[in-house]
This record gives structure tokens, sequence and C-alpha cells, in this order.
């Protein structure tokens, strides 16, 4: 509901609003690796599900709005420009902020075992939606979502796999 005259503070509100969410985000975080670590869960499966969960839910409920209000495009858009957002901003902005505060090293050494992998995964699941919706006629249809949960559920399965130290019984 808008008021008049109260147009004046919106600026102020949606810095407030960034604030908060950053304040949220580094709880989450911390609370994350707290349980992981109490539960014996590897920061890596943390990120994989509960985190990413959690940060995928306003997405999904703003789809949802959308789609629900006959925008179905805007809904797919969202989608995939949150990603490439979260890419491409999500990630370099605090590397680029860290690594220009004083006395920080100029690089941010990351774990780069895997990655390959990781990209080839990737790259695997983006073709097996897009042929799921292909085959669907270009319609996002019940079915396409449940071959998208399964497709996620192998994710995780093949994640957790390559994460966990499985012992083999002899």
């Amino acid at each position: 509901v808008r008021r008049p005259g109260m147009g004046k503070y919106c600026y102020l509100g949606f810095s407030l609003a960034i604030v908060w969410i950053g304040v949220y985000s580094y709880f989450m975080v911390e609370w994350a690796e707290v349980i992981g670590a109490t539960v014996g869960i590897p920061p890596l499966i943390m990120g994989l599900t509960f985190l990413a969960a959690g940060t995928s839910v306003p997405d999904m409920l703003s789809s949802v709005i959308v789609a629900r209000r006959g925008e179905g495009d805007m809904a797919v858009s969202s989608s995939i420009g949150s990603n490439i957002f979260d890419i491409l901003v999500g990630l370099p902005l605090p590397w680029i902020l860290y690594t220009a505060y004083p006395g920080k090293p100029n690089t941010y050494a990351v774990g780069s075992e895997g990655v390959g992998l990781s990209l080839c995964i990737l790259a695997i699941m983006i073709f097996l939606v897009v042929l799921t919706i292909h085959f669907s006629g270009w319609k996002l249809t019940k079915t396409a979502g449940i071959m998208m949960f399964v497709f996620y559920g192998l994710f995780l399965v093949q994640a957790i796999y390559r994460e966990l130290p499985f012992q083999i019984c002899a």
C-alpha cells in the first residue's frame, strides 16, 4: 500500500532491506556451519542443500507469485537471471571487497579440486532441464516439474557420493 508523502523514504527502505538481508545471511551461514559441524555434515553438503534451499526460497516465492499472475516467462526469467546475478555479482563482489581491504592479500585461494567435474555436471543438468522442457512442448508441466526434482535428487546423490568418505566393505 502506497502512502502519499512516503516516497522520499524509498531509498532508505531499500538500503535497510539490503542491510537486513546481509545480517540474516551472515547468521544463516554461521548457524549452518555450527549445525553441520555438530551433526557431522561436511560444509560442502550444507552448502549444496540447506544454504542453497535457504537462499532460493525467496526466488521460488517470487516465481510462484508471478506465475500465478499468468507471467510464466517472468517466473522462468527470474530464476535464470537470479542465478546469473549470483555467479557474476554475488561471487566476485565479496572477493573484490576482501582484497581491497588494507592489509589483506591481493588474492584469495579457492579450493579447485573437482571444479572441472562440477562444471561438466552443471552442463549436463542444464542440458537435461532444457531437454525436459523441450519434450514438454516448451511448457512447464507437472511432469517437467517432477523430472526437475528427480534431476536435483540425482545431483545431490552424486555430490554427496563425491564428498563423503565412503568405505567399501570387503
